[in-house]
């Protein structure tokens, strides 16, 4: 019997220096055909570090508008003695002012404010 051309016998062994030509090779269709290099140095720095500022932005007013909403009901829970329900109230009040922030910030809700502006220059 004669041995399979397509077993395991029969494969050739590749050395590494034809191993790494076709990482190589690779790697530049694979740029080619996204259209993208992979970015280094001070540019890709400043995108991620763009990035993070805007997460501590977001996450910022969020916690902002909770403890202020938390803060407000303290407040007329104490001067009131209508504990908890100022508290809760005014939590539940913070917890969505935050998120209109979050949103207003991210661009996925307009500004009322800019709105305005808009009319009032004769914009749609």
């Amino acid at each position: 019997m004669s041995p399979d051309r397509n077993g395991p016998d029969s494969e050739r062994r590749l050395t590494e220096a034809e191993l790494s030509e076709r990482r190589s090779r690779l790697v530049r269709e694979l740029e080619e055909r996204s259209g993208t290099k992979e970015k280094s140095g001070p540019a890709s720095t400043s995108s991620t570090g763009q990035g993070a500022a805007q997460a501590m932005k977001l996450s910022t007013e969020f916690v902002a508008g909770v403890l202020v909403g938390a803060g407000i009901g303290w407040l007329i829970d104490r001067s009131a003695g209508t504990s908890p329900w100022g508290l809760i109230v005014f939590l539940l009040l913070g917890f969505v002012a935050g998120v209109l922030n979050v949103l207003r910030s991210a661009g996925v809700v307009a500004d009322p404010a800019q709105e305005r502006r808009g009319d009032r220059d004769g914009r749609t």
